[in-house]
């Protein structure tokens, strides 16, 4: 049973409007608190959170949650260059397909001739390697810690099976190292933040200790209404009570320990790397990559020698970095909404569902929220 089945009365409006008194009480002073989550972000500006939370004081950013849109530039790149081969079968989650690279983007690349495949599941990509064992299919691993596990176990799968020409190229990511690298920045004026709640339930509590002992207070919450509101006020209590602990206010679904045997099958097969983020720039053991008893799944051993094109005055003037560190927000831009827009995207914020612009576009410009 999912979440609303569950949950058959618990966004009343009065248990609601019950937590957004405590919190308009709570306050002491304006606070900024960064989800790190698009599914956190949607949520927040379907319900009309944003805009009731900021009437009080309380600005909530959204960070670096989407895993489309933290992708490097360097990695879109690659991903085009490797469907471009005409020996391989590409094959990607559907909101890839139109991020821009420098040259164009993987819609642009099989316009061009490329077979890039859409698949829901990593799963999808081993049969059509199994049913077309003449090519190369490469499934771009993208996400967090939630995809991580799937990726990891197709990949046991395939080489249990032997089938070789199934390849990986794997820009996987892990939240909990960037929100030590923002909770550090002075810059940001970052108060508290709303840990991801699908995230959490694979690396559990525990995986964000260590932002806290950076120094900021943070709360694991899940994506009704109240769980969101719930989760801002332990941040706003933390705030006023000068801690800085990890708070789970989304305890029917998240433990402690988190899901251990999704973290053992990862780390049999993935490994922690160093990687570059979009905006945030390179961080240590940030990253996924496979294992070296995965090397001859992994395609990016083949394509070493890649160069990228330099960057096109389109991706210059894209200021997704920014946003995605909360730097500014998304109609600071002054593309956004005009020559920016999910029709025609500078940047992957606009690309993704999940991403900041296009949900500001969304929910902000054409007035799409529900509200609570």
């Amino acid at each position: 049973m999912d979440d609303h089945g569950i949950l058959k009365g618990y966004n009343s409006p009065e248990l609601v409007n019950s937590l957004l008194a405590s919190l308009e009480v709570a306050v002491e002073r304006p606070q900024r608190f960064m989800e790190v989550c698009g599914t956190h972000t949607m949520a927040i500006f379907e319900t009309g959170l944003r805009s009731r939370l900021v009437d009080m004081g309380i600005t909530l950013l959204s960070g670096p949650g989407c895993p489309v849109c933290v992708t490097d530039q360097f990695h879109i790149d690659l991903a085009i260059h490797i469907a471009s081969d005409p020996k391989v079968i590409f094959c990607t989650f559907g909101d890839m397909l139109r991020v821009p690279g420098t040259e164009g983007s993987l819609t642009d690349a099989r316009a061009k001739g490329a077979q890039v495949e859409v698949v829901y599941s990593p799963m999808d990509a081993l049969e059509l390697a199994r049913k077309t064992p003449q090519r190369r299919v490469v499934f771009l691993a993208i996400g967090f810690e939630t995809t991580a596990p799937a990726v990891a176990w197709t990949l046991r799968k395939a080489r249990m099976e032997g089938v070789i020409n199934f390849q990986v190229f794997c820009v996987h990511k892990t939240i909990p190292g960037p929100m030590r690298m923002l909770a550090k920045n002075p810059d940001l004026n970052i108060d508290g933040f709303l840990c991801p709640g699908h995230v959490s339930v694979i690396i559990g509590e525990k995986a964000f200790i260590p932002v806290a002992f950076a120094g900021a207070p943070c709360a694991i919450a899940g994506f009704e209404a109240v769980d969101i509101l719930r989760g801002v006020l332990s941040l706003v209590n933390q705030c006023n009570d000068g801690e800085a602990r990890v708070d789970n206010t989304y305890g029917r679904v998240v433990t402690r320990q988190g899901n251990v045997n999704a973290q053992k099958i990862v780390d049999e097969v993935l490994s922690p790397a160093t990687v570059a983020w979009r905006g945030l720039g390179t961080i240590p053991e940030s990253g996924l990559e496979l294992s070296d008893e995965y090397w001859e799944h992994d395609v990016r051993r083949l394509y070493t020698r890649f160069e990228p094109p330099p960057p096109n005055r389109q991706l210059q003037d894209c200021r997704c970095g920014e946003v995605l560190i909360g730097k500014i927000t998304p109609p600071q831009c002054r593309y956004f909404g005009k020559t920016c827009n999910p029709d025609s995207p500078f940047g992957p914020c606009m690309v993704s569902q999940e991403g900041s612009c296009h949900a500001y576009y969304r929910y902000h410009v054409t007035g799409s929220g529900v509200g609570i």
